[in-house]
């Protein structure tokens, strides 16, 4: 079913209020712009549900509220790639041969995700209920949305490798900083905050430590600060800096 092309509706700042938990930390600046990015994903993408789901505006705005977190300091031309979002009500099942658990073997096994950003100007796809709790924020450093649509970032200069289009600026230091964290987590070197997933290739490193900035910043600062400085010169945004200040020096206490 597809969905009509409508922005936000009249109760949309609402359903973010009440589902973004993220929504209480930003300034008035960034609530306005977060806003209008919203409007601008409802409006200019195609939305489409699986499988006889209910694409209601509940579904729409809290999820495009969350893909507009990635680009509150970006323009929304970073998602010219990202042609539309599917919505499935949960989990998904995909197939088809793709590389094995061990190297130099395939597989054909059924596999369950819980999002797919498709290459080139492909769709989205995500799990309802996946991302309606991780709007919420029910599992530290999981965000099924960001994860996805900074896929889509990285796809802007036609190769998902954990390097989306950079400042030249800020090039080297990616680069520099990326890798010794990336390669210390492929040896079995464990890089708190950043989970073992983020192992899995260089676009899965971005993915896992762009959830990680916006979802457990503190704990990036605190303990990665370098991974950290150039995930904002990136973004262009400050997560730690809209929450209470980090334990310096110790891990942050629960």
């Amino acid at each position: 079913m597809r969905f009509r092309r409508t922005g936000l509706p009249p109760n949309g700042q609402a359903l973010i209020a009440a589902h973004l938990a993220v929504w209480g930390l930003l300034d008035e600046a960034e609530q306005q712009r977060l806003l209008h990015v919203t409007d601008e994903l409802l409006s200019r993408k195609r939305w489409e549900a699986a499988r006889g789901f209910e694409l209601n505006d509940t579904v729409r705005v809290v999820i495009a509220a969350q893909a507009a977190v990635l680009v509150l300091g970006l323009s929304t031309d970073h998602y010219r790639l990202v042609s539309g979002i599917i919505v499935h009500p949960s989990t998904m099942q995909t197939s088809g041969v793709r590389p094995g658990p061990s190297q130099g073997t395939v597989t054909a096994d059924r596999l369950s995700v819980l999002g797919l950003a498709q290459d080139g100007r492909g769709p989205v796809v995500l799990a309802w209920d996946q991302a309606l709790a991780d709007a919420h924020q029910t599992e530290a450093g999981h965000n099924v949305v960001l994860h996805e649509f900074a896929h889509k970032l990285d796809m802007l200069d036609g190769a998902i490798d954990g390097t989306p289009v950079l400042p030249r600026d800020l090039r080297a230091d990616w680069v520099r900083v990326c890798t010794e964290v990336y390669e210390d987590l492929v040896a079995g070197r464990p890089r708190p905050p950043m989970r073992w997933y983020g192992a899995t290739n260089p676009g899965e490193f971005f993915a896992v430590a762009t959830e990680v900035f916006f979802e457990q910043p503190r704990e990036l600062l605190s303990f990665e600060p370098a991974l950290y400085d150039v995930l904002r010169r990136f973004y262009r945004q400050d997560p730690a800096g809209r929450e209470a200040p980090i334990w310096q020096g110790t891990a942050p206490r629960e």
